[in-house]
């Protein structure tokens, strides 16, 4: 194990820390959290908190993590909301947008300069709506058999709590898919390049010298291998070792915590 881990970090300049599942579970700090971010910062290492999670903004992110006793100001958190806000006025300018999604989300939208519309759309966004109605739903699904260019923040089914399980917006895309017959055209988080893309620029680290760190197979892990990046599975979210049989993403490193890497660091 201690080769395998050496030969990851060599080439390591900046680790992306997914965030629910991985350094916390909802409101509990994970074990171990506190000595690898003090470790990372000692040696040198960048570090960016990157989440799929599109139901809080940058602002929420940063009082969360400050409860928790992580210093961290608004370069260090990216989310899929703010990479597709980004996204969105690089590649679909001036488009006015209907935002499937909280109040959090559309208002760091609004701070961002996309413009959100309400009726009359020239694009769909989706997102983890935590405010989410029967009638959203309903007004999406027609946006979005229309034919309108339709982006989703992220593809994550489900999201880890310290008791369970909550429906995120993967299974929203599956229920939309089976009344329209429709994909996203585009999906900004990971395991996509939108997100990576905006991280690298953050950061200033090429992705072949980032890693990864998540609990996610399908989203963090699969990033490795469609992006380039190095990947580190820690098993302290929705991922357990058993689920590592029948898959064919493979990480570069299992790790029970991200304290694991501590004495590597």
């Amino acid at each position: 194990m201690q080769e395998q881990i050496e030969k990851v970090l060599c080439t390591i300049g900046c680790f992306l820390l997914d965030m629910d599942g991985t350094i916390y579970l909802g409101d509990q700090l994970i074990d171990g959290t506190h000595e690898f971010l003090q470790a990372a910062k000692e040696k040198g290492y960048k570090v960016l908190f990157l989440t799929n999670n599109s139901s809080k903004n940058g602002a929420a992110y940063l009082k969360k993590l400050a409860k928790m006793g992580i210093e961290a100001n608004a370069e260090d958190v990216l989310t899929s909301g703010q990479a597709a806000a980004e996204t969105i006025l690089q590649c679909y300018p001036g488009k006015k947008v209907w935002v499937m999604g909280n109040t959090l989300l559309k208002e760091e939208m609004e701070q961002w300069g996309v413009p959100l519309t309400e009726k009359d759309p020239d694009l769909v966004l989706t997102a983890f709506d935590t405010e989410l109605t029967y009638q959203k739903l309903w007004d999406c699904c027609n946006y979005v058999r229309e034919g309108l260019p339709y982006l989703a923040t992220h593809p994550d089914f489900n999201c880890p709590t310290e008791t369970g399980f909550m429906p995120d917006l993967g299974a929203m895309t599956e229920l939309i898919y089976a009344s329209t017959g429709r994909r996203p055209d585009r999906v900004i988080g990971k395991p996509e390049r939108d997100i990576f893309a905006c991280a690298s620029r953050r950061t200033g680290v090429p992705m072949e010298n980032t890693a990864m760190c998540g609990d996610r197979l399908y989203t963090d892990i699969a990033a490795g291998q469609k992006q380039g990046l190095a990947s580190i599975l820690v098993l302290t979210g929705e991922t357990k070792r058993e689920d590592l049989a029948n898959s064919d993403v493979n990480p570069d490193l299992v790790l029970e915590r991200l304290a694991d890497l501590v004495p590597y660091l």
